[in-house]
């Protein structure tokens, strides 16, 4: 039972209506370039990584399911439509978003899969001119920019919808 074991990671979409606990390290940390996976992501990759399926639990609400292939199933948050999962039909491993971690920077993609994909100028994005977000000339003020997202850890409640 998962209620009987200790979370490796959690992690949860972006407005909190969905949360989740992994109860071993997820595995073959990857990014995705393939065409399916940019429109899921709405991105130029996803990053992913896998564990058993018995090792995930939803320890609030539950993800909306889209099959986006015969042969695949994204989960993702109904409410506010973050990626959360993939997973192949009928197998006991299930991938959770590296992005919906509460600690995305513990797993570092080892592997790039769908390169054939891959946006001829990808490997030249780590040398665009960088700026911390406090840094960017926003057209709108800073305290507009608060952030109304679920924090990075489980709480009891949503955040309030504004």
């Amino acid at each position: 039972m998962a209620e009987d074991r200790r979370a490796v990671m959690t992690g949860g979409c972006q407005c909190g209506a969905v949360r989740y606990a992994v109860f071993a390290k997820p595995v073959d940390p990857h990014i995705c370039h393939c065409r399916m996976c940019q429109k899921a992501f709405g991105s130029f990759f996803a990053p992913l990584a896998t564990v058993k399926t018995e090792d995930l639990a939803w320890t609030r609400g539950a993800p909306g399911l889209f099959p986006s292939s015969e042969g695949v199933e994204r989960g993702f948050c109904a409410a506010c439509g973050t990626p959360l999962t993939f997973c192949y039909v009928g197998t006991d491993r299930i991938s959770v978003s590296i992005g919906s971690l509460d600690s995305p920077a513990d797993m570092e993609p080892a592997r790039q899969y769908g390169i054939e994909a891959r946006a001829p100028w990808f490997d030249r994005l780590a040398a665009l001119p960088a700026l911390r977000t406090e840094e960017d000339d926003a057209p709108v003020p800073v305290e507009k920019l608060k952030s109304r997202q679920h924090p990075d850890h489980d709480t009891d409640a949503r955040p309030a919808r504004g």
